[in-house]
Parts: structure tokens; sequence; C-alpha cells
């Protein structure tokens, strides 16, 4: 199959098309706005429908009314509109609809800057909006992983009957790489018929159905928090990714790093093996389902002295880090929050200190 070079916010509206998605709402922002301007064009070509809302609040609840349809849809955004987005996708989790948003994730607080970040892990990972609900979290290191996850986010939210989030930074939408968009990933949807609001008619039933997330007995709310719950569990036996990096042999030094961080992670382990200096890394492909086990079996290697979490952030993902490690190992956190990366010499020079 030939590659096609193509920016990363452009691939990953592709390649929801080529997963069989016809169905696109949003609302401009930087740094993911190629992801409208490229479907606004592509959409109508490939009989779908491209919508741009009045607001992210407004483009929420459109993901709501078609999910609840049965219709598989997404939209993409960046952290503030995330953030207004947030009550809607506590109601498509609560009713138990399939969606799928991309977070292509921008500086903050507030405003914050039109520069990479990683600083909405605990928004997608630890729920973002009110209640007891959590998202399938996918955070992606290229282009390509990018493509990938957009083709496996539908059928694992058709799967669970819950939202996805494919977790990126602005490097991942700004990027250009080659790609290629897999023909095994592409997937019709499934079931949709047994729960989703799509008339009766077009069933052939005589059963209603009914979608909703307000439960007034506080009996039948509790009940399906529990099924709920449920899945969340099921999602942590089937769901969990990563990839190990140099984990084989010995090292004093394990790194976890997620996203396009990762990558310049693995460059400065690279070098470091060229010194004679071994480090190890795990990289979550899931941050939910985080790699728990996977984590705590490589830092409580013989070998491994000191575990590093390395984020485009202010230290968020350290705090699983270092839920999963236990109190084995010592746990420190780097990174930068204000758009820019740290560099392959940075963390070369940090890990020198714990050698």
């Amino acid at each position: 199959m030939a590659k096609i070079l193509m920016k990363g916010n452009e691939a990953i509206g592709e390649a929801a098309i080529r997963a069989g998605c016809l169905n696109y709402f949003a609302y401009p922002i930087t740094p993911q706005s190629e992801v409208a301007e490229y479907l606004s064009k592509r959409m109508p070509e490939a009989g779908g429908v491209f919508l741009q809302g009045e607001s992210e609040v407004a483009v929420g609840y459109m993901i709501f009314g078609a999910a609840g349809c049965g219709q598989r849809v997404f939209t993409t955004s960046s952290s503030p509109g995330v953030s207004l987005m947030s009550e809607a996708i506590s109601y498509i989790a609560g009713a138990q609809c399939p969606a799928v948003f991309v977070n292509i994730i921008r500086g903050g607080p507030g405003l914050g800057g039109i520069l990479p970040s990683q600083g909405d892990y605990f928004q997608s990972v630890k729920g973002g909006g009110h209640g007891d609900y959590r998202l399938l979290v996918m955070a992606p290191a290229s282009v390509q992983e990018a493509v990938e996850m957009m083709m496996m986010a539908f059928p694992l939210a058709e799967k669970y009957r819950n939202p996805v989030m494919i977790l990126g930074d602005g490097l991942i939408g700004q990027m250009m790489e080659p790609v290629e968009f897999p023909d095994h990933l592409k997937s019709e949807p499934t079931n949709k018929d047994a729960w989703a609001s799509n008339g009766m008619d077009t069933r052939g039933s005589d059963k209603q159905n009914l979608v909703k997330s307000l439960y007034l007995d506080p009996q039948q709310l509790n009940d399906h928090n529990l099924l709920l719950k449920s899945k969340y569990e099921q999602m942590k036996k089937e769901e969990i990714r990563f990839e190990p990096y140099n984990t084989d042999g010995d090292y004093r030094v394990l790194i976890v790093s997620f996203g396009t961080m990762s990558r310049v992670c693995r460059t400065a382990i690279d070098n470091l093996k060229e010194e004679g200096i071994e480090v190890g890394m795990i990289r979550p492909r899931t941050l939910f389902p985080f790699p728990e086990s996977a984590i705590y079996d490589a830092a409580v290697k013989d070998s491994c002295t000191s575990v590093l979490s390395i984020e485009m952030n202010m230290g968020q993902m350290v705090e699983d880090v270092e839920r999963c490690i236990r109190g084995q190992r010592p746990v420190r956190w780097y990174g930068k929050c204000g758009g820019e990366v740290p560099t392959p010499e940075e963390i070369m020079d940090l890990v020198k200190e714990y050698v």
C-alpha cells in the first residue's frame, strides 16, 4: 500500500472517513482547525455530513443527537473547546452512546497559547465533566498511529457504547508524515438497532428504544453507575495498550512518557546507549485504561533504581505512575508546558543525575 504525505489534522479526518464515519460536527479552534477545513470539502465528496456548530457547546449536543440515533459521529477540538463539550460528554457516557472525540491539545490553563502541550491529561483521563464516568483514551505518538487509533476508535466506542477520546498534542496535528490507511481497520457499525433511537419502522420492531441519562430513583441510578463501572473494568482487562522500549536488558532508569514527548525520549535513550548508559521506557498507548502492571514490572526490575515521568505539562501523568509503583521506587517528574518541548539533551542530562 502506497503511503501519502499528509498533515496530522488532515490525516485524522481522512482516517475517520476510511473507518466508515460520515458525520462530523465541529467548531474551529487552533491547532486543530485544519480537520474541519479538510472535511468541509472531503466529507460531502464521501457522501457524508459536515456541519459547523455555533459553539463547542452546541457541537457536543449535535454529537449526542447523532450518536443516540446510532450514527457513527465524531468531532475534533482543542483544550478550551473540549472543556465546553464536557457537559455533553458526560451525558453521552451516561446515556451509553458511542462517539469519538479528538483533542489536539494546546497550552493552558485559560486561553494559554496555541503551541503543543499535554496539559489535558487530567481532563481526559479523570473524567473532565461531572459524575462517575470514564473515557477510553488513546494517545498517538505519530501521524500514522493517529490514523490507526482513529480507525480503531469507532468500533471500540460501539463495543463499549462509550465515548472514546484520541488525545494528541499540537505537534500531532501540525506535523506532516507519510501515512497509510490499513484496510483491515475498516469496519461497519454493529448492533445499533438493539439500543439506538433510530425508529421502530427502521428496525422493523414494536419495541421503543429510549436513550437517556436521567434516573430519578436512587437505586436505579446506583445500579446504572455499577453497570457503567463494569464496562470500565472490562476496558482494563481487554484494552490496555503500551509500547516497551529498551526494557529487555538491565537499565538504571525507567522513563514513562506518552505521545510525541516519548519520541524525544526515545532519541535520548538511543544517544545514552551510545555512551554506555542503559535506560528503559514504557510508553502508554492507552491513558485509560492505564498500563499499571507493565509500568510496575518494569520499575521494580532489580537493576532499576529510579523512574522518570516526562511530560509536556506541570506533572499530571506522574500521579498515575506513582500510584502504579506503590512506593517501590522513587518517581520524579520533568516537563515544560509553555509550548516548548524538552530536548533530547535535557533528558540526557536529567538521566545522568540518577545513574
